[in-house]
Formats: structure tokens, sequence, C-alpha cells
């Protein structure tokens, strides 16, 4: 029942740990940086980049995965500057609209690799 995901389209793990993991139906997500998959660098010129950079990672392991964005049920974002909250909202909005999964926000003092924002997810197929 337990299956690792694991997909090209999203940054490939920079630690000891799966991009995602199902078990039954439901699709657990490790937390997305602002990695271009392609490059492995990060793409934050602004919290709105960074932010969409963000869900298309988390995207692209739930499609892996058989799921989608619309399937989210869960959101943790964490990121280094509160003050950037509206911007980040603004982009998030345009991704979840109706969908709006349940979701937490928290300043955090660092990220890995220096990125600015972080998320995982939880969704089902």
């Amino acid at each position: 029942m337990r299956e690792t995901i694991a997909t090209t389209n999203a940054p490939q793990a920079i630690g000891p740990y799966s991009q995602g993991i199902s078990y039954g139906d439901m699709i657990f997500c490790s937390g997305q940086i602002p990695l271009k998959p392609e490059t492995m660098t990060l793409n934050q010129d602004s919290i709105e980049v960074a932010t969409e950079q963000c869900i298309l990672n988390l995207k692209a392991v739930l499609e892996e995965a058989g799921s989608s964005l619309d399937k989210t049920i869960k959101i943790n974002i964490f990121v280094t500057d509160m003050g950037n909250f509206k911007q980040v909202n603004e982009v998030y909005a345009k991704f979840f609209g109706e969908s709006k999964p349940a979701r937490a926000c928290v300043e955090v003092s660092a990220l890995p690799a220096g990125a600015i924002i972080e998320m995982d997810a939880i969704g089902y197929r």
C-alpha cells in the first residue's frame, strides 16, 4: 500500500527523503522550496515567483501520484518573512481558488538552501 512518488518534473530530493509518499488514497508531499527542477537552482526573484514555483513543484508530485491541486486537503507554508503574507496569498489563490485546502502559514528563521518559502501538502486520489 505504501508507494514512493518520484518525478523529474519536480526538484530531486536534496536530502534523505522522498518527493512524496502515497499510502492508499492519501498522498504526502515533502516540503518544496522554489527550486527549478531542470536546473536545481532557486527561482525566487520575488516572493510571488518563489510561491508559484513551490506550488508548481507540489503539483508535479501530486500529478505523478495520480492526483492534482484540486484534491489537496492540507498545505503548510513556511516563510522567512511574514511581511510577504499578502503576496503569498495572492499567488496561492490563483492556484486554489474555490478548492481552498486547510492551511497553516508560519514564519521561520531559515529554510534549506537559502529559500524564502517552503510548502508541503497532503492530497488524495
